[in-house]
């Protein structure tokens, strides 16, 4: 019988789509709006299958998003990619190091770091994890076990010798006590032969319990489909693992650029204030409160440090990387992905989630599988237990201990038994054993429906208040933006005093903090989405808000782990907002 799952299928369906519409290395605006792209074809795309998008319309009035779009639309995205960093400076995450800003990135490029983004992160989620490994391995058990039950029915042989000896009292067959030294030697197929009595082990033997010979098979091969959809079920789990890991990381060092941005503005700002107050031009009250912002501001990057290192940690544990391995994000930003064109209502997605996740799929061999155990308890005192054997070897022996009179000896038998166990009691109790299974398995693919409902509908609706959020979010940078640059031109003018700009610069690192926590979220919740649904494929395109930059090779990643040479991810100068915050200070 054709196996019905073939291993890993419907995980490398998950990896084609991943691989092909999930990668967010981009050149895109770093914490606001931005103009998009591509469209990228999952399955049958070809090279030059990329559709414009025309750029957003909130982008207008972001004076730095436009001086970056001009910069980008005069190179091509892969000599954009490949463009090295000037001799002369050092790049933090897009902050010139030369204007004050903490070199961290330039520092986790030690020994033990390597470049990963997301195409490489889930490539690297395949037999060789031990999760993942581990499953796939308890799949070929299970087929294994299956195989056997396939041939219980078939004959065993065994063969070898036995020598018996005796002195002594001996009961003739008449009954008579007689004194008597005897031996015998046996061998060829089949031993245990003593006496006139047959092989105890015959040389080809069939010895099974007919019940089993027939439904065993049935049993192993729903536990073997089971087990292979369990398998397919770990591996999405720790695709979705690995994705939900790499956002996070990703987000960690987005929000390190954010506040290193923030610290530029604020220590700008302190200096003024300061020189303000020594010439009496302010109070020095207002120096001193900037001051204050300006350590709440480290304190935070702190924080933020301490985020990133705990986040390439967990991202390393989830691809069994070692703990000393300092993974740096390649994508040069965190935007919003969307992995599915479909708009599809709540009850649609709920359906083809109980359609497709593996978790239903197992249950439901499971289900069978006691249902077959049940029926091979109903049918077992209906069908024997059958033992057939054969034996062909060389028997010899005699008074003494010299064994004698060697000749060919043949034995066969054929035995069938029906067994009432406990006299009906245990049968009936085996019976009710088995039905309870049944039941309970019954039940927890009750249970697991639930939970994928449940699942699918929370990320349905986290998908559309995210989105949502993400475009409050977009309003909320061009705001604080706006207002920056007014309040930096009133002092430029002398038209008030520079403590005014605090509160802008505050309002402008939490906007940006929320543009990005809004985005990182709605790509987890992309991501939960797709797997709560078994992760479909129906040849559609998948949509990503930027082109996709090509995956870290994983020989590269592995030279890297073996070598402990550390590799600096590709910087272009050209990094969003944070970059217009170092051209800011230096405007300043």
């Amino acid at each position: 019988m054709k196996r019905p799952i073939q291993l890993g299928r419907m995980s490398l369906f998950a990896s084609i789509l991943l691989l092909a519409g999930c990668a967010t290395s981009q050149r895109m605006h770093s914490f606001g709006p931005t103009q998009s792209s591509a469209v990228v074809f999952a399955g049958h795309a070809s090279k030059d299958s990329s559709t414009n998008v025309p750029q957003d319309p909130s982008t207008e009035g972001f004076e730095e998003a436009e001086d970056l779009a001009i910069q980008s639309e005069s190179s091509s995205i892969e000599s954009h990619r490949t463009e090295e960093l000037p001799h002369d400076a050092v790049w933090t995450n897009g902050i010139d190091r030369k204007e004050g800003v903490t070199d961290s990135a330039h520092e986790a490029n030690g020994p033990s770091s390597v470049p990963v983004n997301l195409p490489t992160a889930l490539s690297m989620i395949g037999g060789q994890h031990p999760v993942v490994g581990f499953a796939r391995w308890r799949v070929q058990e299970a087929y294994a076990e299956w195989d056997r039950a396939k041939v219980m029915w078939l004959p065993s042989l065994q063969s070898g010798m036995n020598y018996r000896r005796h002195d002594g009292n001996y009961q003739a067959v008449d009954g008579q006590i007689v004194d008597v030294n005897l031996n015998s030697l046996n061998y060829g197929l089949g031993v245990g032969a003593i006496a006139a009595g047959g092989q105890t082990q015959p040389g080809i033997i069939a010895r099974f319990a007919l019940a089993d010979a027939i439904f065993a098979p049935m049993i192993a091969e729903r536990t073997a489909t089971a087990r292979s959809h369990a398998a397919t079920a770990i591996l999405n789990q720790q695709l979705l693992h690995a994705s939900i890991a790499y956002i996070d990381l990703l987000e960690a060092c987005q929000e390190v650029s954010i506040l290193d941005a923030s610290r530029v503005r604020t220590e700008s700002l302190a200096r003024i204030t300061s020189d303000y107050a020594q010439a009496g031009e302010g109070l020095m009250s207002d120096a001193d409160r900037s001051a204050t912002e300006l350590a709440l501001l480290r304190s935070r990057q702190l924080v933020a440090e301490e985020r990133q290192k705990v986040a390439s940690s967990r991202l390393a544990k989830v691809l069994s990387l070692p703990m000393t391995t300092e993974l740096i994000p390649q994508d040069l930003t965190l935007v919003p992905l969307e992995l599915d064109l479909q708009v599809l209502d709540e009850s649609t997605r709920i359906a083809t989630g109980l359609a497709s996740r593996p978790e239903l799929k197992e249950s439901q061999e499971l289900v069978a599988a006691a249902c077959e155990a049940h029926r091979r308890e109903k049918y077992a005192p209906f069908v024997p237990s059958v033992l057939l054997g054969f034996s062909k070897g060389s028997f010899g022996g005699g008074l003494g201990s010299s064994p004698e009179d060697f000749g060919s000896r043949y034995d066969a038998e054929a035995m069938m038994i029906w067994e009432v166990r406990n006299m009906g009691l245990g049968e009936q109790a085996a019976r009710r054993s088995r039905h309870a299974q049944v039941h309970q398995a019954t039940l927890a693919k009750l249970r697991i429906m639930d939970q994928v409902a449940q699942e699918v509908a929370e990320a349905h609706v986290q998908t559309i208040f995210r989105r949502e959020q993400i475009e409050v979010a977009k309003e909320a940078i061009l705001r604080a933006q706006q207002s920056y640059q007014r309040n930096m031109e009133r002092i430029g003018d002398a038209e008030g005093l520079p403590i005014e700009v605090l509160q802008s610069i505050q309002a402008l690192e939490q906007a940006q903090r929320c543009y990005l926590n809004a985005v990182a979220n709605y790509n987890r919740a992309q991501f939960q989405l797709a797997w709560a649904t078994g992760w479909p494929i129906d040849g559609s395109t998948t949509s990503i808000t930027e082109s996709a930059s090509s995956p870290v090779p994983v020989e590269t990643v592995q030279q890297a782990l073996q070598t402990g040479d550390g590799i600096a991810p590709n910087m272009p100068e050209s990094l969003g907002i944070v970059q217009g915050s170092a051209s800011q200070k230096s405007g300043e």
